[in-house]
């Protein structure tokens, strides 16, 4: 057991997907405040497929948020990174599930100054799957399923989510490191020590100018949490 407030990390999940159902992430929700956790952040794409409607809820949906109100009842501080297969959950039912709803997320422990942010944004020349990811999360596209039939509401959201995993570079056969190592440059020179990234599904490190670049391995291949003492 830590002696000292630990931060747990949770990349890539996909439960209801590759991450099967939730009941074995669920039980180890549950056990981290007896184990040292006092701050939680899920690093994008828990789901499948996420969407901040009550009429997309699932029975694992209301498991994962059970859990993590309960968490927060506790003392747990929990964060929610966004990742590319989450829709409109800040500013959702599901908002007091979460201290804090973002693109990324900021914080300090251990001396070490950590910036975390899910990762499928990051290369600035992958123009098309940064225009349906921007599109997908639109204004006009949230008022859209949130007033159209809940069948069509889901046919939509998946055609979305299809579309971006066509034109994302994760699916290609090799990781870009070259973006990845330029983007953590210019984030670790505002400050920070360490980049976490989840999204690749894969763990690596490298060390780059002005410190390290980490990708988390995902839940749904490690069934396991990570923890930063």
């Amino acid at each position: 057991m830590p002696t000292a407030p630990s931060v747990t990390l949770i990349a890539d999940a996909h439960l209801s997907g590759p991450g099967g159902p939730a009941g074995p992430l669920v039980a180890q929700l549950q056990a981290l405040p007896g184990q040292g956790c006092r701050r939680l952040v899920l690093m994008g794409d828990l789901f499948q497929a996420w969407v901040g409607f009550r009429s997309f809820e699932t029975d694992d949906v209301r498991a994962v948020v059970a859990a993590l109100r309960d968490l927060r009842s506790q003392g747990v501080a929990v964060e929610y990174v966004e990742g590319n297969r989450d829709f409109f959950l800040a500013g959702s039912p599901y908002d007091d599930a979460f201290d804090r709803v973002a693109l990324e997320t900021a914080f300090e422990t251990g001396g070490v100054r950590y910036l975390a942010v899910h990762g499928d944004g990051l290369n600035d020349e992958d123009w098309k799957y940064r225009f349906w990811r921007w599109l997908s999360k639109s204004a006009p596209v949230r008022f859209l399923v949130g007033t159209i039939p809940g069948s069509l509401a889901n046919r939509l959201v998946h055609l979305a989510e299809r579309r971006l995993s066509q034109t994302n570079f994760k699916h290609r056969a090799t990781l870009p490191e070259a973006a990845i190592r330029a983007y953590a440059e210019r984030r670790l020179a505002e400050g920070y020590d360490v980049l976490l990234l989840g999204h690749f599904h894969e763990p690596r490190v490298w060390q780059v100018e002005g410190g390290e670049v980490r990708l988390l391995d995902a839940w749904f291949r490690s069934r396991a949490v990570e923890w930063l003492r």
